[in-house]
């Protein structure tokens, strides 16, 4: 039976004038467990306390995957920004959900733990005086859907260190669970009272993969019966235009207390485009995946920590060209930049402004959405296809731009972006948390004495 990880916790909240504060207390350990972490429940605003303790015999991190740490990329739990937990010690995450709504997850983003679990949800709920465009819901639900391998995370691990590429998954896991087991209960909507199938399937794979789970009504006696639905499986054009559809309610109000059509991104002009391309290949006969045909390998020291302590030799901003460049892949530390302050305030957002079938190109900004485009936090790249986003750069700090297909991330297909000021203000960035681990070549270093 492989091992996976487990998150035992404690959870209290205190609040006062300020912000409200909320507490966790984590042991990250190995168990035959279902893999689902705690879910972390937030208002806008509020701060997060995390203490983590490593109960692992291997470093450990979490990244909290969609949360802007404004000013304070060194929390975002990365190796690129953040020094990893050694085996029986513990280090303490210092959030805030400043300005944001919505849901996001967590996961541990070193080596290849993601494969084992310890990964959740974050709920961010809109503060009660900012209203929302619904009525207020009953309850509301945390659906984490992922592919699983019965192998230990460190079989895989091994796969890819042998330059092999990982074999097609055992299954597909609802909030930890296999076929049949995770189920949702409410009242009943508009539908006869009985259980109801929930289906999630692989997308663009031979054979696909299937798994069911229930959405019960809470006065139903009736199971859930009749044939599953086939999905869209192999339709690119079908959920391009699906995910094209979606847009934003420009008549809501967002976490604060403006409305959300008073920010018209589409008016500010472009200083600078990006054009990165993806690509798979051989170097000294391994597996490697790249960006602009760089492939990105680890430092020996976090980028940021060694942005901060300005530890020469670590990486070398520009080292990744802003444009594919149709050479072979190549091994580098790579981290995309100039970018100053004068692009660069407040926070990072990224909105989905279009996507098609085939190559970009310079007239493909025609049909770009510069009205209504959603937020996200990641977006999805169809086969042999491309999709274009906005990024305001005014998050300073370093921010880690990775597939989400965790072998290809491993594996090189990932950078760094160096949102950079030569300010010293704290409006534009927190300085290195006290309570920061130092490792690498900041080894004996000291942070800051306040």
């Amino acid at each position: 039976m492989p091992l996976r990880l487990a998150a035992l916790f404690v959870f209290f909240a205190i609040v006062a004038a300020e912000d409200p504060y909320r507490f966790f207390t984590w042991n990250v350990t190995y168990g035959t467990i279902w893999p689902l972490g705690p879910d972390i429940y937030s208002v806008t605003n509020d701060n997060i306390i995390v203490n983590v303790f490593n109960s692992l015999d291997q470093p450990f991190l979490i990244h909290w995957n969609g949360i802007q740490n404004r000013r304070n990329s060194y929390e975002d739990g990365v190796y690129g920004t953040t020094c990893p937990i050694p085996p029986g010690k513990n280090f303490t995450y210092i959030l805030q959900m400043k300005d944001q709504i919505g849901s996001f997850f967590y996961f541990p983003s070193l080596a290849f733990h993601k494969a084992a679990g310890g990964f959740g949800g974050i709920r961010i709920l809109s503060r009660p005086l900012i209203p929302v465009p619904f009525d207020n819901p009953t309850d509301d639900f945390t659906v984490l859907i992922g592919d699983w391998y019965t192998a230990n995370h460190t079989d895989l691990k091994a796969i890819l260190d042998r330059g092999n590429k990982l074999p097609f998954p055992d299954g597909i896991l609802i909030n930890g669970r296999g076929p049949n087991v995770t189920s949702f209960t409410l009242q009943q909507a508009d539908q006869q009272p009985q259980d109801y199938y929930i289906v999630a399937s692989s997308r663009f794979t031979t054979p696909v993969l299937t798994t069911t789970g229930f959405l019960r009504y809470a006065n139903a006696n009736r199971p859930a019966s009749g044939p599953l639905p086939g999905g869209p499986t192999t339709e690119i054009d079908w959920s391009l235009n699906q995910a094209r559809s979606i847009r934003t309610n420009l008549t809501a109000s967002g976490p604060r207390p403006n409305p959300q059509g008073s920010y018209h991104y589409g008016m500010i002009n472009t200083t600078r485009t990006i054009r990165l391309s993806s690509s798979a290949g051989q170097v000294a006969n391994k597996q490697r995946y790249a960006l602009n045909s760089v492939s990105f390998v680890p430092a020996d020291t976090p980028l940021k920590v060694a942005d901060y302590f300005k530890i020469d030799g670590v990486f070398r901003v520009g080292s990744i060209s802003d444009a594919p460049t149709g050479g072979g892949i190549y091994l580098d530390t790579s981290v995309l930049g100039p970018t100053t302050e004068r692009s660069s305030k407040l926070f990072l957002k990224i909105r989905k402004i279009s996507m098609d079938g085939g190559q970009w190109s310079s007239g493909s900004r025609s049909q770009y959405n510069l009205r209504d485009a959603v937020s996200r936090c990641t977006v999805q790249v169809y086969p042999n296809s491309w999709t274009a986003i906005y990024v305001a750069l005014d998050n300073v700090g370093m921010w880690n731009l990775r597939s989400e297909f965790w072998a290809r991330q491993y594996l090189g297909q990932q950078t760094y972006l160096r949102v950079y000021t030569t300010s010293t203000s704290l409006r534009d960035e927190y300085p290195i948390p006290k309570n920061a681990l130092l490792c690498g070549r900041a080894s004996g270093r000291r942070t800051r004495p306040l």
